[in-house]
C-alpha cells in the first residue's frame, strides 16, 4: 500500500474573459476585472482574461491603451463572457466585435453586457425575444433598433437565462459582484465589496441618479428658470399655480411645455427633485421624519410612498442599507445610528 495521499482534487478555475476593442470605455472593462481579480486574492477560483477580436494592442475611448489576448486563444474555455460599452456602439458596433461575441458566447457558461455592451448582445442575436437593459441614454435607442429586446430602462442589471446586461457604467461593479455572490455566495461577496468600497447591492434602479443630469436642456428660457429654482430649494411652494405663475404662463401652457421638452408633468418633475433631494439627507444621516420636511415631501406617509413607488424600498429600509453595507458604513467616523421603524 502506498504511504502516498492522494492529491487533492481542486475545483477547476472558471476563466472570466472581458472582450475589449478600440472606443471601449475604461471603466467598463476594469470595474468587472477588479471585482473578479479581488474575488481571487480572497479565495474564489477565478482566472481573469483581457481579450480583444484580433489580439495586441486596444485603444480606450479615454485614451489608454490596453494589451490584449485573441479570442482564439481562449475559445472554448470560457466560463464568464463580459463585453464592456462603449459611447460610439449605440451609433455602430464593429463587425469583428459581434464575431468575436458569438465564438465566445457559444462556449461559454453564461455572457453578460456592461452599458452599451448590450448593443453588441442585440446585434448577435443573443438578445432576441428576451429582457435586457442599458444605459439609461440609449434604453429608447436600443429598444427601437432590436424591437424583439424587452428593454427595462430602470434596471440596474437584467438576468434573462444566461445573458446578463447591466446599466450604465459604473452598474458594472453592481454586475459583477451579483455574479459572484452567485457562483461563491453572499459572504465572499460581501468582502469583495468591503474591499472595494462599493455597495454589495445598490438600492434602487437607473432612476437614482440624478435628476438633472437626466433632464433634457430646454430651449425655453423661462422654463429653463423653473427648473433651476426648482433644483435650488426643492421643498418650496412648487405647486402647479405657483409654478404657472413666477413662468408668467397658463398652467395649461405650462404642462404642455413640461411634457414636450422634459417629458414629464410638473408635478413629475418636481417630485424627481424632491426624491433626489430626500436620498441625499438620508445618505447624510437625516432622520426619517426630518428628511421628509426638507426635501419637501412633507409626512413620513408621503416619503414613504414616493420612495416604494421610485425606488421599490421604504426610506428606512434604503437608510439601513446605506449605513451597514461596508465597514464605513457601520464603524466609520460617523457612527451607527438607530434606523426608524416607518416600514
Amino acid at each position: 500500500m502506498s504511504t502516498r495521499e492522494d492529491p487533492i482534487r481542486r475545483p477547476p478555475r472558471r476563466v472570466v474573459c472581458v472582450l475589449a476593442y478600440d472606443g471601449v470605455r475604461l471603466l467598463d472593462v476594469t470595474a468587472p476585472l477588479e471585482v473578479f481579480s479581488t474575488a481571487a486574492e480572497l479565495g474564489a477560483r477565478y482566472e481573469v482574461a483581457l481579450l480583444s477580436p484580433h489580439g495586441g494592442p486596444v485603444t480606450t475611448s479615454a485614451g489608454t491603451r490596453l494589451l490584449t489576448d485573441p479570442v482564439d486563444g481562449l475559445a472554448g474555455r470560457v466560463h464568464t463572457l463580459i463585453v464592456p460599452g462603449s459611447p460610439a456602439l449605440p451609433r455602430q458596433v464593429p463587425h469583428g466585435l459581434v464575431d468575436a461575441v458569438r465564438t465566445l458566447h457559444s462556449a461559454s457558461w453564461r455572457t453578460a453586457s456592461v452599458c452599451t455592451g448590450a448593443f453588441a448582445l442585440a446585434e448577435a442575436g443573443l438578445l432576441r425575444d428576451r429582457r435586457a437593459t442599458t444605459h439609461w441614454r440609449h434604453t429608447a435607442t436600443l429598444a427601437q433598433r432590436h424591437p424583439g429586446v424587452d428593454v427595462d430602462a430602470d434596471a440596474i442589471f437584467v438576468r434573462d437565462g444566461r445573458i446578463f446586461t447591466s446599466a450604465g457604467v459604473s452598474a458594472g461593479l453592481d454586475l459583477a459582484l451579483a455574479l459572484v455572490e452567485a457562483d461563491e455566495g453572499p459572504d465572499l461577496a460581501r468582502e469583495v465589496a468591503r474591499d472595494l468600497v462599493v455597495f454589495l447591492q445598490r438600492p434602487g434602479g437607473q432612476s437614482q441618479f440624478s435628476v438633472a443630469t437626466r433632464t433634457p436642456a430646454s430651449r425655453h428660457g423661462s422654463l429653463t428658470a423653473l427648473l433651476r429654482s426648482i433644483d435650488a430649494d426643492p421643498a418650496a411652494d412648487h405647486s402647479l399655480p405657483e409654478l404657472a405663475r413666477r413662468a408668467g404662463l397658463s398652467a395649461r401652457h405650462l404642462t404642455r411645455l413640461f411634457r414636450d421638452e422634459i417629458g414629464d408633468t410638473p408635478g413629475g418633475y418636481v417630485e424627481s427633485v424632491r426624491l433626489e433631494a430626500a436620498r441625499t439627507l438620508l445618505d447624510a444621516g437625516g432622520t426619517v421624519t426630518a428628511t421628509a420636511r426638507l426635501s419637501g415631501l412633507g409626512s413620513d406617509e408621503t416619503l414613504r410612498r414616493v420612495f416604494l413607488r421610485h425606488l421599490g424600498v421604504t426610506p428606512s429600509a434604503y437608510r439601513a442599507r446605506f449605513r451597514t453595507t461596508g465597514r464605513g458604513g457601520s464603524e466609520g467616523g460617523r457612527g451607527r445610528r438607530g434606523v426608524e421603524a416607518v416600514d
